[in-house]
């Protein structure tokens, strides 16, 4: 019952039209910002970690700016049940070339992105754009009803969803033919013994090894991707081929070159990466070594 009500509510909102949706994000922000004032002190705290450099004005632009992005990607995530394929392809822009050359080649692909809005959007355009089966590993969401929800978003358009927590027995069946593997490749591990360590926005960071471990098993040509929100509602993704043959590189590179990669787009644009998120509550174990970004050894 609740989950149907929480369905039929959602999906009136996602029938308004744009216009509305931002005043609804609106005053969605004056109430997580102000009013409850929603993980405040820890978006600052990985603020001032991560841009020593700047004063307190500018930091605290970056965290209204970041709060109003968030705000903006729950109306448009609602927004999912509802929108068209056109108004989606309007509002969300990539080239796809490198994705349709790879399918043509018989070969699979893993596009790793980070927590960067809006990264929901990224998964219907991408599969609207592609022949091959599009597959997305996710973090399951612990309230029941949402993550039947947001689950019911996410295979709209036909994506296979694949859960974190069996992820290489989920995709068996796809491993005979090419396919597209998508994850959001900066989440948390939570075991801080089980991951790679590397310095990533001045400090100590744990990195899963399944991105890793997926493109080996299963021949996966490694892409990075990128959003950027141009303006509100309208995003740009880029995607990049990063490492055309994983099975022949180190353990660990590919997640250290990754680490570089979604730092410099986050310095690119801060508020566009999700600071609320309790990204660091581990420490490296007294026996792992952190990886110093400048070093040429793993």
């Amino acid at each position: 019952m609740w989950y149907y009500l929480l369905f039929a509510v959602c999906y009136l909102i996602s029938l308004l039209p744009f216009s509305l949706l931002y005043r609804l994000s609106d005053v969605l922000y004056g109430c997580i910002y102000y009013l409850i004032g929603y993980r405040k002190q820890l978006v600052r705290h990985h603020l001032l970690q991560a841009f020593p450099e700047l004063d307190e004005p500018a930091r605290r632009n970056i965290e209204k700016a970041y709060y109003r992005n968030l705000c903006d990607m729950v109306v448009e995530t609602i927004k999912m049940m509802s929108l068209s394929p056109a108004s989606l392809q309007k509002r969300f822009q990539c080239d796809l070339s490198l994705l349709h050359r790879l399918a043509s080649e018989g070969k699979s692909c893993q596009i790793q992105l980070g927590h960067r809005f809006n990264w929901e959007w990224a998964n219907l355009y991408f599969k609207l754009g592609t022949t091959v089966p599009f597959l997305v590993v996710y973090m399951p969401i612990s309230n029941p009803h949402v993550e039947k929800l947001v689950n019911h978003i996410r295979r709209r358009f036909g994506t296979v969803l694949i859960p974190a927590d069996r992820v290489l027995e989920a995709m068996k069946p796809w491993q005979s033919q090419p396919h597209i593997t998508i994850l959001v490749a900066d989440q948390n591990p939570s075991n801080p013994r089980r991951c790679y360590w590397e310095n990533f926005l001045n400090r100590p960071t744990a990195f899963y090894k399944g991105p890793e471990l997926i493109a080996r098993r299963f021949g996966e040509v490694v892409i990075w991707g990128d959003i950027q929100k141009m303006k509100r509602g309208y995003y740009r993704a880029v995607i990049e081929e990063a490492f055309p043959d994983p099975a022949q590189l180190k353990e660990g590179e590919i997640s250290r070159a990754f680490s570089r990669y979604l730092e410099q787009k986050i310095h690119e644009q801060p508020p566009n990466w999700v600071w609320s998120h309790r990204r660091w509550k581990h420490q490296p174990p007294q026996n792992d070594r952190v990886v110093d970004k400048n070093s040429t050894n793993l």
